[in-house]
């Protein structure tokens, strides 16, 4: 048996000062100062060297482990990469190496060939259940353009990223008619100096 403890930084970040202002009831003008944020805190935490990875995600609801009913997300930067990043990173540069292609790029494009699981899209995301989805009302959110962190978002993309948060969200809660509780994490290249080609932007 081994432990080892893990060095890194842990924030929170509150969406809106209204207590009761979801992602789902908020504006898309609400929720790109949110984005920008985030983009924000991902540069800083990330130059850090002794960070390797950095998690922004929303645990909503109390089912969810949210001890506080304020909407707001966490970001974590720790030393050590996570394990679901790692087993992504690995199968993405396997892709790229036998095929030269992107694994997201080329998975977007044939769920929206077929259309049967494609949720909701814009002109820069799309939001689909996953062919491997494991959990009841599950979803992946792919950017349509390649590229591997948020920093790299254009600010028509920013506002792309608002529009479908809050149309997915819209959607969960209406279909019990409750506010409906999640996890959502962002999936983003390892910060260990390379370029990764191979990522590709995603979020579930």
């Amino acid at each position: 048996l081994r432990a080892e403890s893990e060095d890194g930084a842990c924030r929170v970040v509150c969406f809106n000062p209204r207590h009761d202002l979801t992602l789902a009831r908020m504006t898309v003008e609400q929720i790109v100062p949110v984005i920008d944020t985030w983009i924000a805190q991902f540069e800083e935490l990330s130059s850090n060297p002794a960070r390797s990875y950095v998690q922004i995600f929303e645990n909503r609801g109390e089912m969810m482990g949210a001890s506080n009913p304020h909407p707001h997300c966490q970001i974590w930067a720790s030393g050590s990469w996570p394990n679901e990043p790692s087993t992504e990173l690995a199968s993405q540069s396997t892709y790229r190496d036998r095929t030269g292609g992107c694994l997201l790029c080329d998975y977007l494009a044939i769920e929206e060939r077929s259309g049967e699981r494609v949720v909701c899209a814009n002109e820069g995301f799309a939001a689909v259940v996953p062919f491997w989805a494991v959990w009841p009302f599950e979803l992946l959110l792919v950017s349509r353009r390649h590229f591997a962190d948020m920093t790299s978002l254009r600010d028509d993309e920013k506002a792309a990223l608002a529009d479908i948060l809050r149309r997915i969200t819209t959607r969960y809660d209406n279909l019990f008619e409750t506010s409906f509780p999640y996890t959502m994490g962002f999936h983003q290249r390892p910060m260990d100096g390379e370029e990764h080609a191979e990522w590709h932007f995603h979020a579930h």
